[in-house]
């Protein structure tokens, strides 16, 4: 028995302490069966019946950071269709009395875990680690409310990498924040994220206002957000990494899309595939077991040269790829230099549109760091600048400032 299954059998989940270190680029190295959730995550069509964002149950948490008493929670969303469905998710509260105006609320939008329900990052012992800039957050009064997406403990599949479909998970995390103790009756909001949680994060600046009028968006983060999933899956094939992303996005897809899966990868690769549709990003165990699941899949994998050329695949991917923010929502990006998963050019791609649209952008570029660990790199920087964004200071931006150049070695390291 695998060292983790043994640590699994006394815990809901080996922790994730290294997922967020891995997110999408991690997505070369595979992971591995966790304990089945528990009734916690279970709604019954009565228990579904609600508004958005309305909580259908909760219970603490230990060992939060700083103080802070923390919740997992059950809450009312909309599905892919317009279904009620459950989602699950963490909530962070401070310590201290509660502000007159409620507590800011930092929605934080994670990295790929996996496409299945035991990923759920509610599930894992060490979720507190795994949410950068976490405690930085709760020591200045910010509440955390930290969704694990549909599909994520709640019944799957995981709608992976489908936009609309976290951002309404993200928004609703934050009404269902706005219920629990100790936060108040705030409704100012950030949202801060990192790969897959970029793409999120920029998806709930697109829908914020029509799908939560009620709330007020002060701020967007991503740290290498996917926002070309068509270069994405074009440039990821050619790794090991990319393999990995591309067969998990082809796993969901068929699943939630009806898109034919196998119309574009060969039937002695499918096993490989559906493996790892089973293994979550959560350990150092489950990083190097991955690895070796996906080697299979480096000598046969597709049928075609790239699905990003193929229909309907190369649609789903446009029709999963962020646009530009509205002007009057600030929006801070980070992007390490040596991403070899979410290109350092591609960022400044978005970060160029988002400034010719008469958005305001501060770019936090993070020299000689890979796609794993941007988003702990540059979350100090994330924080002061959301937290900026709720006193109301003036947004910065670094629109016509020159970039750093990319040197060819450097944007090919990891």
């Amino acid at each position: 028995m695998r060292i983790q299954r043994k640590f699994r059998a006394a815990t809901p989940r080996l922790a994730r302490w290294f997922g967020a270190l891995f997110c999408v680029a991690a997505l070369s190295l595979p992971a591995a069966t966790a304990q089945a959730q528990t009734a916690f995550y279970e709604a019954s069509a009565r228990e579904l019946a609600g508004p958005p964002g309305s909580l259908i149950r909760s219970e603490p948490m230990l060992f939060a950071p700083a103080g802070a008493q923390a919740y997992r929670v059950l809450y009312r969303s909309v599905g892919m269709h317009g279904e009620p469905i459950a989602v699950s998710g963490i909530i962070v509260v401070p310590p201290g009395p509660v502000p007159a105006a409620g507590r800011p609320i930092v929605a934080w939008a994670h990295p790929t875990t996996g496409v299945v329900p035991h990923c759920a990052p509610s599930l894992a012992i060490f979720a507190f680690q795994q949410m950068a800039g976490l405690r930085q957050l709760v020591e200045q009064g910010a509440v955390v409310a930290a969704t694990d997406y549909p599909g994520l403990g709640t019944a799957g599949p995981h709608p992976y990498l489908v936009g609309d479909s976290e951002a309404r998970a993200v928004i609703d995390s934050v009404r269902a924040a706005r219920a629990l103790p100790g936060v108040g009756e705030g409704n100012s909001f950030a949202v801060w994220g990192h790969s897959q949680g970029g793409q999120a994060s920029l998806y709930t600046g697109l829908i914020a206002k029509t799908y939560a009028p009620e709330l007020r968006l002060v701020g967007v983060a991503a740290a290498a957000p996917a926002t070309s999933l068509v270069t994405l899956m074009g440039d990821d094939f050619k790794t090991s990494g990319g393999k990995n992303l591309t067969a998990m996005t082809l796993w969901s897809w068929s699943r939630v899309y009806g898109a034919p899966i196998d119309k574009v990868v060969l039937p002695q690769a499918m096993p490989t595939v559906d493996r790892l549709s089973t293994e979550c990003i959560e350990s150092i165990f489950d990083i190097m077991e991955r690895r070796q699941t996906e080697k299979p899949l480096e000598q046969t994998f597709l049928s075609v040269p790239s699905i990003a050329t193929v229909e309907p695949w190369r649609s789903l991917a446009i029709r999963n790829t962020p646009g530009t923010l509205s002007p009057q929502i600030p929006l801070f990006l980070a992007q390490g230099t040596t991403d070899n998963i979410v290109r350092p050019e591609v960022t400044r791609a978005y970060m160029q549109r988002q400034c010719e649209a008469g958005g305001k952008v501060a770019m936090t570029w993070v020299p000689g760091v890979g796609h794993g660990f941007v988003a702990r790199d540059s979350a100090n920087a994330a924080v002061s600048w959301m937290m900026d964004r709720f006193a109301g200071r003036s947004a910065p931006s670094d629109c016509g400032k020159p970039a750093p150049a990319i040197a060819p070695a450097e944007a090919a390291a990891q």
